[in-house]
């Protein structure tokens, strides 16, 4: 046969599954991939096991069960003012990674050039590069990974079709400030660029800042894809189920792709979601609920010898280790696995350059136990 000519000659295996597999390898705490240790609530798989034996059981409507959506249009209008309709503007997927997939896939032509921000998660890049389009990286640098909009708007021209933005941030833990959002709005003004925003933290934001979605400003609202995920708010990332959120002309196109890339969502587990989020606490709690584990982990690691960076949202704190040792990332966190029996992520993996700035991603949404054995391991280091 002739040989293959990969399409992702660059990629290999995503950082974690490496680092996951190495955790396990080894006995390590896993604090690289980013799931809970903790069970979700019981009475939300008593939701789906109820929604079993009621029969749903079969295909859900391609854009999703209906009672689902029309909670999230509900959820979506209190916490931000924005109006969706049910019907024709929100569509439940297969968690964030294929609304991600699906908003680029539906919009991005060969040649289109797409803004992002480095380190990104790093499924942006490859989707854009399947569907032909160019990448346009900017590389953010700690401890604050701001982003320079005046840099920005120097890539801006008549090929730029889309802005990715993500907030709270994986992997830095940074969000969108007020000021960010003015300069993106002056900059997309008057000009045919549309956004994906990745929200799928979006509840996950500490020390009482406020989440900036999209959804909040109209004339950015108008032209964005708004990913979410369920995997995040219902402690479930097992279950891979998510959203998208877009204005009737961005949707119409997201659900052609959609409905020939899975069809329909997992059915029984849309219905018991629908019933859990009726209770608005579901939601409203969860900053809390995760600023006390970002909390006693950040105290536990002020004893060790890495230096804390900025963390106003996700489940990740990121750290330096620059006054313990001169080493490439990619390394260390090799044998901090291997020889502490810690596992984390070297943000060296979310920049296309592989930059290395000597800093590490840890997990916090564990149980206070794992965190607190982590801690004692860490201090060794």
């Amino acid at each position: 046969m002739t040989p293959l000519t990969s399409k992702l000659p660059q990629t290999g295996t995503t950082i974690f599954t490496v680092m996951s597999a190495l955790a396990a390898e080894v006995g390590a705490i896993n604090l690289s991939q980013g799931f809970p240790d903790y069970d979700c609530s019981p009475h939300l798989v008593d939701l789906v096991s109820t929604a079993m034996k009621e029969g749903h059981n079969q295909y859900a409507p391609m854009a999703g069960v209906m009672a689902l959506r029309e909670q999230l249009a509900y959820k979506t209008e209190k916490l931000y003012g924005a109006t969706y309709n049910p019907d024709t503007e929100i569509t439940i997927t297969a968690g964030g990674t294929q609304a991600v997939f699906t908003a680029i896939s539906a919009v991005i032509h060969p040649n289109d050039e797409v803004i992002i921000f480095e380190p990104a998660f790093d499924c942006y890049a490859p989707a854009i590069k399947l569907m032909g389009g160019i990448v346009k990286s900017l590389e953010l640098e700690p401890p604050d990974y701001r982003i320079p909009w005046d840099m920005v708007k120097r890539l801006i021209n008549n090929r730029t079709r889309m802005i990715i933005l993500n907030s709270p941030h994986n992997p830095t833990a940074t969000i969108l400030r007020k000021s960010d959002i003015d300069e993106l709005s002056a900059i997309v003004k008057n000009q045919d660029i549309l956004i994906l925003s990745d929200e799928v933290y979006e509840h996950l934001i500490y020390d009482g800042e406020t989440h900036h979605s999209m959804a909040r400003y109209p004339e950015l609202q108008q032209r964005s894809f708004i990913i979410a995920s369920f995997g995040k708010l219902c402690h479930t990332t097992g279950w891979k189920v998510g959203y998208c959120l877009a204005p009737a002309f961005l949707m119409q196109e997201f659900r052609k792709v959609h409905q020939f890339l899975v069809f329909s969502v997992n059915t029984p587990i849309q219905y018991a979601i629908a019933e859990y989020l009726k209770n608005e606490r579901v939601y409203l709690d969860l900053p809390e609920f995760f600023q006390q584990k970002r909390d006693h982990f950040r105290q536990g690691l002020a004893q060790t010898r890495f230096e804390l960076l900025p963390c106003s949202g996700s489940y990740f704190q990121s750290v330096t280790y620059n006054n313990i040792i001169d080493e490439k990332d990619s390394e260390f966190v090799i044998r901090l696995a291997k020889e502490f029996g810690v596992a984390a992520i070297p943000t060296s993996a979310f920049y296309t350059k592989a930059t290395d700035h000597h800093v590490l991603r840890f997990c916090f949404a564990k149980k206070q136990e794992t965190l607190d054995k982590a801690v004692d391991r860490l201090m060794k280091v």
